[in-house]
């Protein structure tokens, strides 16, 4: 980590994700959580967070749309200023929407640093719209659809069994992403230089952890 943010401070955003992950725990029975936590377990022991890209690893380059439809072109945002790229699983994730607050808090901040926010999303153009609306964000979200981009920065897993009702019947993820794979990202964080190449990572397979804010634009400061 870049910077030591204490989780006992009640304004970062990690104070927020363990307020957010205790309520639930009072909501829901004991079966659920533990199916749940099988579920981080599981994903987990793929190994996916180090094989995913790491810092020191070339980014990979795509061209995507937001609900504007107009195409935009990561290595091209990069080689003007250090891109901060951002995943978040969907509106529906009350963890996403703390994030996306948290950094929203913190964008003059990032563009201060002289670097550029872009968030990743796999929910459709439409309802990363509604997500936008309802977190007050005015931040650049792009769609990577059938979550392509994260593949390629090794960030995608198969929804394990025991969760996958969950996702396909309640929360209707193949509506609410256009797609029938049963499959999220990591809510990942990187920070990217105008060279094309990773200096910061923050990788969990757990979806209740996620990097914070004061960190990240430490990292970004860090490239001056």
């Amino acid at each position: 980590m870049v910077t030591d943010v204490s989780a006992d401070d009640p304004s970062t955003l990690s104070s927020q994700l363990q307020e957010t992950a205790a309520n639930a725990s009072k909501r829901y029975p004991a079966e659920v959580l533990q199916t749940f936590q099988a579920g981080i377990d599981n994903v987990r022991a793929t190994g996916i967070e180090k094989s995913a890209k790491q810092v020191g690893d070339k980014a990979a380059d795509a061209t995507l749309k937001g609900w504007d439809a107009q195409p935009v072109t990561l290595s091209e945002v990069w080689e003007k200023n250090p891109v901060i790229l951002m995943w978040y699983r969907g509106g529906w994730c009350p963890y996403c929407n703390l994030q996306l607050r948290a950094m929203q808090k913190q964008l003059g901040a990032i563009e201060g640093a002289g670097a550029k926010l872009v968030v990743l999303t796999p929910e459709l153009p439409g309802n990363a719209k509604e997500t936008a609306a309802a977190n007050d964000l005015e931040m650049l979200v792009l769609h990577d659809a059938n979550n392509q981009l994260a593949r390629k920065f090794g960030i995608v897993f198969q929804l394990p069994d025991a969760i996958l009702p969950v996702y396909r019947d309640k929360l209707q993820l193949a509506k609410r992403n256009g797609s029938d794979a049963m499959e999220l990202p990591l809510a990942a964080t990187y920070v990217i230089n105008t060279e094309g190449k990773i200096t910061y990572a923050f990788l969990d397979a757990d979806y209740k952890k996620r990097a914070e804010p004061a960190e990240v634009v430490a990292a970004v400061k860090q490239l001056r």
